[in-house]
């Protein structure tokens, strides 16, 4: 055995793995958040789910990673079940459309036509110098995404030909001819052969492109393959219903499930199918006859087509064969219980939609501090035990997220290599801290509430009127910190500083007229330090707001990150015209509201 041969033929193999894991992997990088909305909008229409699914998975150029989203997405609640199962089939049609990239191959033998541009040996330097041309020499937007993936196509047929080139020289020497022989007399071993290979690669794809590669030899007979391709559709929806598994839940699971199911369904489709042809006498002239890369691709692509077909109206009794096998299991009740499922691994190889899962329990997060927030400061004027109860629950609603979206951002973040993931991964760890500090601060308030109550006191008309006025400007502040971080609004976040400046002046005037009121007894001394840590607390809730503010503009103004300090100090010392517009008409708004409340108390005197 030629040593050398060997060597080539696995190096060819190991460029032909990594370009088809680059280029699939760039596709789904670069087109996840678009494809993850229209998924969203599928509808009950079987047909149109089917046609998704196919067009998803021939832009991403892996089936695996259809189901695989497809199965997050049921899971927290975005697709049902029943949606689920056209694109399954749909997934399992697309993935075929690899095969006919990679018939090129047949190209090799043809004239010197236009079609020469389209042989392997030209389209694969071709596509390495183009996409070494977008990454370095290119800036425009995503000019390095469309470069990986055209890079990607290059090495994936660069390995193609050197697979190629060592399978002929060690054909010419005999070394597969017993192999071949006998994957083609004894169809159960290029069943499991075929299963090995690809629950091995985890890919249909590239199983399908490595027997393609291997009909150069001219041994791979008709009779063969039809067994072999079985099995690598089994292989490889093992291997998504695995992944489809890991900490999922039920109906998560039961979209693996259903795909094994419908890759039992297609071998038996085709078995019988080939059988009955076979004795038929329809297939005599192909049977024993060698096949070509372009054959290959052709029965790949038909015997998906057909059995998608012939199986599209057996698939919701699949759906409840999967029901039964796999039985719903009882959760804890929570009302954000669809939020936290979104969190699945499964989501880590495509990052972008696994950062929207992120932000979507994060702004819920947001919201529950926010609504806490005014709970607690309803209790200080009605107090009412079951608010006091929900707000307890809130709170550890909100510390179960925070818990949560930390350890999903830890398993994260070693899946993702940009930088602007990276800038979007240290924003998130940051909002979490401050949004979890906003429901403690809301607890603070309610435990104020507790203490009036508890030893029945209560806080002056004029302390009430005072905070009635915090409350207002708080509900501003709050609600543009929402829009900054829920719609990465830089406009907004540059109005968050110029309230919290105002937020502070107001809670200085408040204590100086706190202390008058302690001087002349309007305020007894038992509600002191109950009414200075409210507003101690509120001070520090617009704090949490101006960090996420200043967190959303140094994210796209990552200069101001390092100095974070200055650019502060710059804007309260009046250096910047619209903070100093924003801050004046903040600050009359709310010292007019003041006043007109200190008036309002004066008349009722």
């Amino acid at each position: 055995m030629d040593i050398f041969s060997v060597i080539t033929l696995f190096g060819g193999l190991a460029m032909f793995l990594y370009g088809m894991r680059m280029m699939s992997d760039s596709l789904k990088e670069n087109s996840s958040g678009a494809l993850k909305q229209i998924m969203e909008r599928v509808t009950n229409n079987m047909f149109k789910a089917f046609l998704l699914g196919m067009m998803v998975t021939a832009i991403i150029q892996s089936s695996t990673a259809t189901i695989v989203i497809t199965s997050g997405l049921v899971a927290a609640g975005i697709l049902t079940l029943r949606q689920s199962l056209g694109i399954i089939i749909g997934a399992n049609v697309g993935t075929t459309i690899t095969g006919q990239i990679i018939r090129l191959l047949d190209l090799n033998s043809s004239s010197t036509s236009w079609l020469q541009f389209f042989k392997p040996s030209t389209l694969a330097p071709l596509a390495l110098v183009a996409g070494i041309i977008l990454i370095m020499f290119c800036k425009f937007r995503k000019s390095d995404a469309i470069g990986t993936v055209v890079i990607g196509f290059g090495i994936l047929f660069s390995g193609l030909m050197n697979m190629t080139t060592a399978v002929s020289v060690l054909s010419d020497k005999g070394v597969f001819d017993n192999v071949f022989s006998n994957l083609s007399d004894r169809p159960l071993i290029g069943y499991l052969a075929g299963t090995g290979v690809s629950f091995v690669l985890q890919s249909s794809s590239a199983a399908v492109g490595i027997l393609q590669a291997f009909s150069v030899t001219g041994q791979v007979l008709f009779k063969g393959i039809y067994s072999i391709l079985m099995g690598i559709y089994l292989g490889d929806c093992v291997t998504t219903a695995i992944v489809c598994s890991i900490g999922a839940r039920p109906d998560s699971r039961r979209v693996g499930l259903i795909n094994i199911l419908f890759n039992l369904g297609k071998s038996l489709v085709v078995l019988l199918g080939m059988t009955i042809a076979h004795r038929a006498g329809l297939l005599e002239q192909l049977w024993n006859k060698p096949v070509t890369s372009g054959i290959i691709a052709n029965t790949n692509s038909i015997f998906n087509l057909v059995s998608a077909l012939l199986l599209f109206g057996f698939m919701p009794l699949l759906e409840k064969v999967s029901r039964k096998v796999i039985k719903d299991e009882v959760l804890p009740e929570s009302p954000y219980q669809d939020k936290l499922t979104a969190l699945n691994p499964q989501f880590f190889d495509t990052p972008a939609i696994a950062f929207r899962s992120c932000y979507d329990a994060l702004v819920t997060m947001f919201d529950a501090a926010k609504a806490n927030i005014f709970r607690a400061f309803d209790l200080l004027t009605s107090y009412d035990e079951n608010t006091r109860q929900l707000i307890e629950t809130e709170e550890n609603e909100i510390d179960n997220f925070a818990d949560k979206i930390s350890s999903y951002l830890v398993a994260l973040s070693q899946h993702i290599s940009t930088d602007n993931q990276v800038q979007i991964l240290h924003e998130y760890y940051k909002m979490i801290a401050e949004f979890e500090r906003m429901g403690d601060h809301a607890v603070n308030i309610s435990e104020a509430a507790d203490a009036l109550r508890n030893d029945s006191l209560t806080f002056s008309t004029a302390a009430l009127k005072e905070l009635s006025v915090l409350r207002a400007i708080l509900e501003e502040v709050l609600k543009v910190s929402r829009q900054a971080f829920s719609r990465r609004d830089v406009n907004a976040a540059r109005d968050i500083e110029p309230l919290e400046e105002v937020v502070d002046d107001l809670i200085n005037t408040l204590r100086e007229n706190h202390l008058e009121r302690l001087t002349s007894g309007e305020c007894s001394i038992e509600v002191d330090n109950i009414f200075l840590n409210l507003l101690g607390d509120i001070e520090r809730i617009s704090d949490v707001c101006s960090n996420i503010g200043l967190a959303i503009i140094a994210r796209v103004n990552p200069e101001i990150e390092a100095t974070e300090h200055i650019y502060v100090t710059h804007l309260h010392q009046g250096g910047d015209p619209y903070f100093n517009k924003a801050y004046a008409r903040a600050h009359e708004t709310y010292y007019t509201m003041l006043s007109d409340q200190q008036t309002a108390e004066t008349a009722s005197e």
